[in-house]
């Protein structure tokens, strides 16, 4: 997946978590709750570009598996760095502010799970702490240890906006390695209409955007496993499915939750992105899980050839949309 696909606004605003009598989350306040957004739920089209104002206290998402998912990340970067961290020389003054914003953000949000000590950062979770001033390490690399959000850096220059940095440990079929270092519009070429209809709307977003209107959206594909991190590049071949006629219990929808805003001090933009995955089977457990298949099954019958390639759903469509029908109609 390209490093923003503009596909579809974002359907639900998360609540803020239950409060106790004394005013702190209670003991549910973050516990796993599958279908947390539902871009598939028909209020919107297929890709098409959809964006909704983001509220900064709300930029980062809690996560209730926070110590696997670090250790995940930190696992990434340690021994597949190349594949997952890309910096060009010149973006690290960018990226420390990346990494003050992170760190005030979490210690501000989730003061229980973060505790900095002037300038080194311990995340309860792991018991890691970090040294926010580390000169050997890249500021990016720090920060995306500290959350489970993937961080992508954008810069302006004369062909536009290009990637020139990023901590990508869970992408969505595309490979960091391929893309790095290209434009917003050579980011986005295989996007279905990308260049005849999209292209002029995500160049004047992108030039447009103010500091203080930070903007979110999610997206939504379907895929035969819960893995987090996906590098493969979407233009090769995916054989997923051994058993298309019964893959209701290997199917999941994975759904990218992400963030766009304008870094105050350099200009830059800081593009976020949170995975969540959810299977087949949490829809039969949902009080609206008929609905949200039924919809999924919609839009997935609405794709054409070439948006069906680019979801890498062309064989599996027919056998995806059965085991949704199915699930809607409590088969």
């Amino acid at each position: 997946m390209s490093a923003l696909p503009a596909e579809h606004a974002p359907m639900n605003i998360a609540a803020p978590p239950p409060a106790t009598d004394a005013g702190q989350p209670g003991p549910d306040a973050f516990a796993p709750a599958p279908f947390a957004h539902t871009p598939y739920d028909g209020s919107r089209k297929a890709f098409s570009v959809g964006l909704a104002p983001l509220d900064l206290a709300e930029w980062i998402e809690p996560d209730v598996k926070l110590a696997a998912t670090l250790a995940e990340r930190a696992a990434l970067i340690r021994e597949k760095r190349d594949v997952v961290v890309r910096e060009e020389d010149g973006t690290r003054q960018a990226q420390r502010e990346v990494l003050e914003l992170v760190v005030a953000h979490v210690t501000t949000r989730f003061p229980e799970q973060y505790r900095l000590e002037g300038r080194r950062i311990t995340v309860a979770a792991t018991g890691q702490s970090f040294d926010l001033d580390d000169a050997g390490e890249a500021p990016l690399v720090i920060a995306g240890q500290l959350i489970s959000d993937d961080l992508v850096l954008l810069r302006q220059g004369a062909g536009g906006y290009r990637l020139v940095a990023a901590v990508l440990c869970f992408p969505s079929a595309w490979s960091l390695a391929e893309k790095f270092g290209q434009s917003l519009d050579q980011l986005h070429e295989a996007v279905p209409g990308y260049e005849s209809k999209l292209a002029r709307v995500m160049n004047r977003i992108f030039d447009n955007l103010k500091v203080e209107q930070p903007v979110w959206r999610v997206n939504w594909s379907i895929y035969p496993d819960d893995e987090l991190h996906h590098p493969e590049s979407k233009e090769r071949p995916r054989h997923w499915f051994e058993d298309p006629a019964h893959l209701a219990p290997e199917a999941f929808v994975r759904v990218e939750r992400q963030t766009l805003r304008r870094l105050p001090e350099s200009g830059d933009m800081l593009f976020t992105i949170r995975i969540h995955v959810d299977p087949f089977l949490a829809f039969r457990r949902h009080p609206e899980g008929g609905a949200l298949a039924a919809s999924l099954r919609e839009q997935i019958l609405g794709l054409d050839a070439d948006q069906l390639a680019y979801k890498g759903l062309t064989d599996h469509r027919d056998a995806v949309a059965a085991a949704l029908e199915r699930i809607a109609a409590g088969a």
